[in-house]
């Protein structure tokens, strides 16, 4: 499987996505248009092993909801993440059996150096 999740209106997503190509055979989804189901989390969090590397604090609602103060469980993190699309760390590439979160230079490279192996 080669998937990139995503937002289509974010710039460092769109910067990323076009660093990466070309993407033969990916299937994107850009998760505010087309949310992620809860298979395609269960998908994430079984190749990274938790929810919570899949989670982003730096979402504005993480803010404003004051979650910072709470103890969130793995579950907590899920069920945040289905909720709200903005929750999701982006973008999650997926190649194989392999998945990259983030938008980190380390990530990116690894996930360039993946697709383009």
């Amino acid at each position: 499987m080669k998937k990139i999740y995503h937002l289509s209106t974010c710039s460092t997503c769109q910067r990323i996505i076009k660093d990466l190509q070309p993407l033969v055979d990916f299937e994107l989804q850009d998760i505010k248009t087309q949310p992620i189901t809860n298979d395609q989390l269960e998908q994430m969090q079984s190749l990274s092993n938790s929810y919570e590397a899949l989670f982003s604090k730096r979402a504005v609602l993480y803010r404003e909801r004051n979650l910072k103060e709470q103890e969130l469980s793995e579950d907590d993190f899920k069920s945040l993440i289905l909720e709200q699309y903005t929750f999701l760390k982006r973008p999650v590439i997926i190649v194989d059996d392999q998945i990259f979160i983030g938008n980190s230079k380390k990530v990116v490279e690894a996930a360039k150096k993946a697709i383009h192996s």
